[in-house]
């Protein structure tokens, strides 16, 4: 990975404007926020930062207003969640730019912390307008980007302020790259990719990506069962992409080439009606899956064998559930194999990685995700960096 910088990296910032891109899209239900988790992310950057005695101002979206002010997409709604998990008081600033912010910044004292409004209020956001970004950028001394789930956006406040002033990357966003790097830009190998999730079609670019770069891709969850009908297996009445066929015989092909070693499951749970425990539930072998069935989770027998393969592995990525892990005991293949990976990785002979919202979940409800060495909540930025794609609110800080 090029080399970026980091807050390491800053000199004396006391009394300096520093502009922070956070991630403050937090959910909300009935007027109160929900869950502080992205906060508490970057909590450690704003706090180090102000500890310094800079003037500390954060700049984020809320939702998709399209350009327009809309009340119920301030930011101000987030205001006081956020002066609870900082501990600080936050001056709210109704504007971004101009001399409105600019006064605000006047009364701010070193240490002190401002929210700036929404930034897609402004249609110049989402464009990455260049007069927007300099008008933003005049009233501050360095930037410094905290929002890896931003980064995939080529916006003026992920983007554009880091090309017009000093930029840093900031405790959360080093975090996630270094970790990331570790995963698949300079991994340990072997490498393994847990892949899952319920249609091939929302990541063929992962797929196609990966099997150039790692050594095992464990393909799992409603997939899997797109893949072994590829290869000519009956898959009843489960979840399937048929029309994906030659486009997975394609994938398992490029798998061929590169040395990397596909792991479909032999043997599989079904029932045939989706539900808790159904009295319809057997465990069978892929080749007797019933035309009323339906594949809901890997078998046994194949997560025991996965567990082997992870246990001859350095690294690993994972990225979507083995089966419909929201429904017991459809979530036994998934539970078991992260407790493996979690396991392998308090010993220390694997570093894990994992990322995506129902990954996130999956493994919170394994109890295993603190025991992963990384997991990204970024959603959209982990699957294009997964699909070996340039996230420009990264490139942006390389040197």
């Amino acid at each position: 990975m090029a080399s970026f910088r980091t807050l390491d990296d800053l000199g004396d910032v006391s009394g300096k404007v520093a502009l922070v891109r956070v991630d403050l899209n937090l959910p909300m239900q009935d007027g109160h926020v929900t869950d502080v988790t992205r906060v508490k992310a970057s909590a450690p950057t704003i706090l180090e930062l102000a500890g310094k005695g800079a003037k500390v101002l954060l700049l984020a979206h809320f939702g998709r207003p399209k350009g327009e002010r809309h009340s119920t997409m301030s930011l101000s709604l987030v205001q006081g969640a956020v002066e609870d998990v900082l501990g600080h008081e936050v001056m709210f600033i109704p504007e971004v730019a101009g001399e409105v912010a600019a006064q605000a910044i006047g009364i701010l004292r070193p240490g002190d912390i401002g929210m700036l409004e929404n930034t897609r209020f402004w249609k110049g956001e989402e464009k990455n307008d260049p007069d927007f970004a300099k008008s933003i950028a005049a009233n501050a001394d360095f930037y410094v980007n905290d929002a890896f789930s931003a980064a995939h956006r080529a916006h003026a406040t992920t983007e554009g302020l880091a090309h017009l002033l000093p930029a840093y990357a900031g405790r959360a966003m080093q975090a996630e790259l270094e970790a990331l790097d570790k995963a698949l830009g300079a991994p340990e190998k072997p490498v393994a990719a847990v892949v899952g999730g319920a249609k091939v079609s929302t990541k063929l670019a992962v797929l196609e990506h990966l099997v150039g770069q790692v050594d095992h891709l464990i393909i799992g969850g409603g997939m899997a069962n797109t893949f072994l009908a590829a290869r000519g297996i009956d898959v009843g009445k489960s979840l399937c992409e048929h029309e994906l066929a030659e486009v997975a015989e394609k994938i398992m092909d490029a798998a061929d080439r590169s040395g990397c070693t596909v792991h479909l499951p032999y043997d599989v749970v079904v029932a045939k009606e989706f539900a808790p425990n159904p009295p319809s539930m057997r465990t069978c072998n892929v080749h007797e899956v019933g035309a009323d069935e339906m594949i809901l989770d890997v078998g046994p027998q194949a997560v025991e064998a996965l567990a082997d393969v992870l246990k001859t592995c350095r690294t690993l990525v994972w990225n979507g559930p083995m089966g419909a892990f929201e429904t017991e005991p459809f979530d036994a293949a998934t539970v078991a194999l992260a407790r493996t990976a979690a396991a392998l990785t308090k010993e220390g002979s694997l570093v894990s990685v994992a990322g995506g919202g129902d990954t996130v979940s999956a493994l919170n409800h394994a109890g295993v995700a603190k025991d992963f060495t990384y997991i990204s909540t970024a959603g959209g930025a982990f699957l294009e960096w997964m699909e070996g794609r340039e996230l420009p609110g990264v490139a942006a800080l390389m040197r």
